[in-house]
């Protein structure tokens, strides 16, 4: 099974050509952070100009460096949803003509179960069962993942997400865009019990997740310290906010690993590329005796591979069907919850 994926949900435009038996054979990013810097954040309609110009490039690029052709393609996939819906737009129109020219097969693959598939590609060994960190843009969730399609979700935020509270806290504090990597780097020279600052819903008692009154407990210090706070109070509340966003996501996913009884946990995300967060879960994760697992650093963020992984391993499992309908859509707002109910519906 050869397949050619295309990522367009968001800021980074990637394509990738997996195959079932010699892996990844190439794949191509180009992420837009330089555009968007200087707006502070996403621009939808730039983001879609973007792609309309980066996408088929980068497809002849990836297709030359994988030594192939479209006709050696077994199917083409593309990122149906969720995400911004005119970069969305772009890929899954582009596909479908690409799919329409070489007579190929198409598939529309959830943007979230390419980030939750994504260990795989550097972990081989790596099995089902586990449970599921899933901290990417503007998703927080823990989900019970017994195998392919087969997802529960456990608890997920109520209002920020993680990422979100990052590059808000971030923006608070004068930081540039993007904000999660930014506030890691002043981290790393703060003290993190300098400020006490919330952690929302950690005794809830279920698997939930709330950032955003974290999120006000930041603007509040930053209105005390003032215009003039020096380097080093702006780097102690970073580490704080930092400290405070993982000791969260950490109880939490320790808490899902007592509930399922799970011996794996697995982070996907941008976020989970934060090193003080995978330093907390591999020391709490040794304290219980379990293993927890990473995609590499290059396929935290949004990708091609693991775009065309997802539709490979689906493709092989009969979870879905590739189609010569060429009459595509997407979905901007698209629980994984609906994916997996789908899946249950077509196997039984």
């Amino acid at each position: 099974m050869r397949v050619l994926g295309l990522e367009t949900s968001c800021d980074e435009t990637g394509i990738a050509v997996y195959d079932s038996r010699d892996g990844l054979l190439a794949h191509a990013l180009h992420s837009q952070v330089v555009m968007h810097q200087a707006y502070g954040g996403v621009v939808p309609e730039l983001a879609s100009r973007d792609h309309i110009a980066r996408t088929l490039p980068l497809v002849q690029q990836t297709l030359h460096d994988a030594g192939c052709s479209l006709g050696d393609m077994d199917a083409i996939a593309y990122t149906r949803g969720p995400g911004l819906a005119g970069a969305l737009l772009v890929g899954a129109g582009l596909a479908t003509a690409l799919a329409m020219a070489a007579d190929k097969p198409l598939l529309g693959v959830h943007h979230l179960e390419g980030h939750l598939l994504s260990p795989l590609l550097s972990d081989p060994t790596l099995t089902f069962p586990f449970v599921a960190l899933l901290v990417s843009g503007g998703h927080t969730m823990l989900l019970d993942v017994a195998d392919l399609g087969r997802y529960r979700l456990l608890g997920e935020t109520v209002d920020d997400a993680a990422g979100e509270a990052f590059d808000k806290a971030a923006k608070l504090l004068g930081l540039g865009y993007p904000g999660g990597p930014a506030l890691a780097r002043l981290a790393a020279f703060g003290n993190p019990e300098a400020f006490a600052l919330p952690r929302p819903k950690l005794h809830s008692g279920n698997l939930d997740f709330s950032f955003a009154g974290l999120k006000t407990a930041v603007l509040t210090r930053v209105n005390q310290l003032g215009t003039n706070i020096c380097e080093q109070s702006r780097a102690d509340l970073a580490a704080s906010t930092q400290e405070a966003i993982t000791d969260v996501l950490c109880r939490k996913s320790m808490q899902a690993l007592r509930q399922t009884g799970r011996g794996t946990l697995v982070v996907a995300g941008g976020v989970g590329a934060n090193s003080r967060l995978r330093e907390k879960l591999d020391a709490a994760c040794r304290q219980v005796g379990a293993r927890v697992c990473y995609p590499d650093l290059q396929w935290c963020t949004d990708n091609g591979p693991m775009i065309a992984y997802a539709a490979c391993r689906r493709l092989q499992a009969g979870l879905a069907k590739a189609s010569h309908s060429y009459a595509f859509d997407i979905r901007p707002r698209w629980d994984l919850a609906e994916l997996a109910e789908a899946t249950a519906q077509d196997m039984a």
